[in-house]
């Protein structure tokens, strides 16, 4: 065709009708030859593995795993690891890989890493699950067993390693949480030395004992003033004393002595029961100073009432006389020194009650400043205690982790599938080289025919003419006669074609 106007399908038809068995030759030829090929080809055999992710056997509420990481980050370091060439190395030097091709230990060692070689392949998850289920490893050699035996050893590597990995994960967070531990009780037990050490120096003035402190300047202060009263009360019985005691030293009449005798009891009496009812007002009945007054009170009144039932004693001689009053003044001088031993030992104790209440009140002026230090103690102290608590916890929680890493029961790496020895060679495949030669073969044939029809001038039916001359046909001639006659006419009507065509153009 001289390429001059625009193909059909009838067009394409009879072509493919005229020069079909061009295309047949390279499509019969072509896959032959392929398969021919293929058998030159050194075969390549692959063998895998199946390695599932088994899930931890005790629930995670129990036992949390050792290493919580990403398994497909866990995967991929692994990988790397294991793709390392101190790793790949000594497989390469143990089962002499790649030796024919005559490369260096660096080369091969890259060769055998190139995924054509070594493939890590995860497994999809199936619908409703999350998570990595397991991988595949394959390896490709030119011999079956070869490949079997070192897709056995990387399969190996992967297990060891992740085992290793794991325990070393578990072993060495228990270490660290024990050494942090250590650490933290250190810490505390100083913070509570020094704790205690304060609460021994302040003792009095913590917060907790501001209550206490105040209850006992309470207490101090009803004891300072009942010692005062007492002390008052021993004072005036000095002073009745001591005028009884002057009174005694001059001359008078037995009447007279004995109405000065009934007053100073009654005097001493008033005073006993005012203090009676004082002490009353602060103490119970069964206090030791109530109940000795009131027997100072009773001793009182029975002396009053026998004195006032008793006869007036006759008028006696002086001598007489004086020696009562001798008697008389010596047992109230006696009484007048009870009295001032006691005054004596009332004033000591009113001394101590007085140290001792400055003392509280110096505390409880203390007490703030000393509890805001206190406060800062303990809030430092809670702290450690806290961080303590739960570094036990966690380092309790990492010996269960490592037991049950040690044990096995954790997540771990199970080979499904073991290495297998490949029969059928991955590369080549007759098949894919036939169905290549014949993809090839065809392709060929129909640019063969592309080529010829793109060369041929030849006007075959009405439409070449038209599209060339631009004039109807009036009449076809069929064609007859030998190949000698054919390709002479043939060359015949290219002239007159071509010289009509000159002369077409130009008329």
């Amino acid at each position: 065709m001289l390429g001059h106007r625009t193909l059909n399908a009838e067009d394409y038809f009879t072509i493919l009708k005229r020069r079909w068995w061009i295309i047949c030759i390279p499509v019969v030829i072509l896959p032959i030859a392929a398969v021919g090929l293929s058998y030159t080809v050194t075969p390549e055999y692959q063998s895998q593995s199946l390695i599932l992710i088994e899930q931890q056997k005790v629930p995670t509420d129990v036992v949390k795993a050792a290493d919580t990481g990403d398994l497909q980050s866990h995967l991929a370091l692994m990988t790397g690891q294991i793709e390392a060439r101190s790793t790949l190395e000594p497989i390469v030097t143990k089962y002499n890989l790649y030796a024919s091709q005559h490369l260096s230990m660096e080369a091969r060692v890259a060769l055998m890493r190139d995924p054509k070689h070594l493939t890590i392949a995860p497994l999809v998850p199936q619908i409703g699950s999350t998570g990595l289920p397991g991988f595949k490893v394959l390896f490709t050699a030119e011999d079956p067993h070869t490949a079997q035996q070192v897709c056995a050893d990387i399969t190996g590597l992967y297990t060891g390693t992740d085992l290793r990995e794991r325990s070393a994960v578990a072993e060495g967070t228990t270490q660290f949480e024990q050494a942090e531990l250590d650490e933290a009780r250190h810490t505390l037990d100083d913070m509570g030395k020094k704790q205690a050490e304060f609460e021994q120096k302040n003792m009095g003035m913590l917060p907790g004992d501001g209550g206490n402190d105040a209850n006992f300047l309470n207490s101090l202060s009803s004891q300072l003033d009942a010692n005062n009263q007492q002390l008052q009360s021993l004072e005036q019985n000095r002073a009745v004393y001591q005028a009884m005691l002057a009174q005694q030293t001059q001359p008078a009449t037995p009447a007279v002595v004995s109405a000065q005798t009934e007053q100073a009891d009654q005097k001493q009496l008033d005073l006993l029961q005012g203090q009676l009812t004082d002490l009353q007002s602060h103490y119970t009945d069964d206090y030791p100073e109530v109940r000795s007054t009131k027997r100072q009170i009773e001793d009182l009144r029975a002396r009053i009432a026998k004195a006032a039932s008793a006869p007036a004693p006759p008028p006696s001689p002086t001598p007489a006389s004086n020696r009562a009053d001798s008697m008389a003044t010596v047992q109230l001088r006696a009484q007048i020194h009870g009295i001032e031993q006691q005054i004596d030992e009332k004033h000591k104790m009113q001394d101590q009650i007085t140290a001792q209440i400055r003392s509280y009140q110096g505390k409880i002026q203390a007490s703030p400043e000393v509890a805001e230090q206190y406060k800062e103690l303990t809030r430092d102290y809670a702290t450690e205690q806290t961080l303590y608590d739960t570094l036990r916890a966690k380092m309790g929680q990492s010996q269960m982790s490592t037991e049950l890493e040690n044990r096995s029961e954790g997540e771990m790496f199970n080979v499904l599938d073991a290495a297998s020895l490949p029969i059928d060679a991955v590369y080549p495949k007759q098949s894919v080289f036939a169905m290549g030669g014949l993809g090839g073969g065809l392709m060929l044939g129909l640019l063969i025919v592309a080529l010829l029809e793109y060369k041929d001038t030849a006007l075959r039916t009405e439409r070449d003419i038209w599209a060339f001359t631009q004039l109807p046909t009036l009449a076809v001639i069929a064609w007859s006669g030998d190949v000698a006659e054919t390709q002479q006419r043939g060359r015949v009507r290219r002239l007159f074609s071509r010289k009509t065509s000159k002369e077409a153009l130009a008329g």
